[in-house]
């Protein structure tokens, strides 16, 4: 077991508050607004879209957890690859998570920003990055203790849309069949899509530091939170179409929200909202604490600025790390496109997490590893091409200032 080379994080979370921190990551806006896209690239065959995201989802999370409970410390894939395979490789999935996550967050920043007061989303957006960058500055229970909340918020409002949809509306479960329009390439293109929607169980390894009796805790708040988000989204997923059906989901703004409102509960439909701007702040509550602590382990290792590794006396949080990541998020908000930074997220992070999966498979266990590491690699190149390209030129550069630096 590696131990960090600096101060170390306190221990704080148990079991049920690092499920509830990986569900606040998954049930946020990935839901709201990745079904939408997805349903466009795969027409009837959405659903089989999320079944292999979350085939690919649950192989990454499961080589993980095995890697984070062996290297407990904060940094999730940063540090198993650099462990596992080397320094570069580390790196590399360090800078890939950092950007790629980063601009994640500014999606989230810009969902609460829409569903809140749209002509002046931007303006939401910053102001949603500085609260709960302050927040996370005052330490890791403050955050988890929010991100209960949330959560609860959350599943009570996906909870409304499932159940007034099928029990009330013009529901029609033949839209579930699978037609003519879905194509191979369109379905894996949606499972890329909505892989942004599961990718949160990497905030359980990324606060590996954090939390108490790793090896016991990490794996297993890892799966549960995946089974749990995997259940609700087939429901909501399945209650969305079988009311709107696929091509009016592609080609909706508010999926959730219009399917409530063709169930016959208009009234409800600024309540499935604001249950979206919760759910985006929860995301974002959660990817700015993964970002920061995978930059605090990079800082450590001199790959950033070794300033940014300082941990707060008081807070036990790594003040610094939170600030660069808060004022790096908002600055991207007040500039970037929601689904530009949906695709360029989905691209950086798939390649994090296949090599994950390369760290995974030199522990020895070897068929989750593989198709992990395969899914990884065909999602990330089946995504929409502006994504691979703008994806790929990041990662790239990102490599070969590792490779020039003294």
């Amino acid at each position: 077991m590696s131990t960090p080379a600096g101060p170390a994080l306190p221990r704080r979370l148990g079991t049920f508050d690092a499920v509830v921190i990986g569900l606040g990551s998954m049930l946020g806006a990935g839901i709201f607004v990745a079904v939408g896209p997805a349903a466009a690239a795969a027409g009837s065959g959405l659903l089989i879209g999320l079944a292999v995201a979350a085939v690919v989802a649950y192989c990454n999370a499961t080589s993980s957890a095995w890697l984070a409970a062996r290297y407990p410390e904060s940094g999730g894939t940063y540090v198993y690859g650099r462990e596992r395979l080397g320094r570069f490789w580390g790196y590399t999935a360090g800078w890939s998570f950092i950007v790629g996550k980063t601009a994640s967050c500014a999606a989230m920043a810009l969902t609460v920003g829409y569903y809140v007061w749209p002509d002046a989303a931007r303006g939401i957006a910053v102001g949603a990055v500085a609260a709960l960058t302050a927040l996370n500055y005052a330490g890791i229970r403050k955050s988890a203790m929010l991100t209960r909340v949330i959560v609860a918020v959350v599943l009570a409002v996906l909870g409304t849309v499932v159940v007034t949809v099928l029990g009330f509306g013009d529901v029609e479960w033949t839209r579930l069949s699978v037609d003519a329009d879905a194509s191979v390439a369109g379905v894996l293109q949606a499972a890329g899509l909505l892989f942004f929607a599961f990718a949160g169980y990497a905030r359980i390894a990324t606060l590996g530091e954090e939390v108490r009796d790793p090896a016991r805790t990490i794996p297993r708040a890892t799966l549960l939170a995946l089974a749990i988000t995997l259940v609700v989204y087939a429901l909501v997923a399945a209650s969305v179409i079988t009311e709107l059906g696929t091509a009016a989901t592609a080609s909706a703004a508010a999926p959730l929200a219009d399917a409530v409102a063709a169930a016959g509960f208009a009234a409800l439909e600024p309540v499935v909202r604001a249950g979206a701007a919760v759910a985006a702040l929860g995301s974002l509550l959660a990817l700015i604490l993964g970002v920061s602590r995978t930059t605090l382990a990079m800082a450590r290792d001199r790959h950033l600025p070794h300033i940014l590794a300082r941990i707060h006396p008081r807070f036990g949080s790594p003040h610094r790390a939170e600030v660069v990541v808060g004022v790096l998020v908002a600055t991207l908000a007040a500039i970037v496109d929601v689904r530009t930074a949906i695709g360029f997220s989905s691209f950086t992070v798939l390649v994090y997490y296949a090599i994950a999966n390369a760290s995974a498979w030199t522990l020895g266990r070897r068929m989750v590893p593989a198709v992990g590491l395969t899914g990884c690699v065909v999602l990330a190149f089946l995504l929409p091409v502006p994504s691979v390209l703008a994806g790929a030129c990041v990662v790239l550069a990102g490599a070969l200032a590792y490779r020039l630096r003294p």
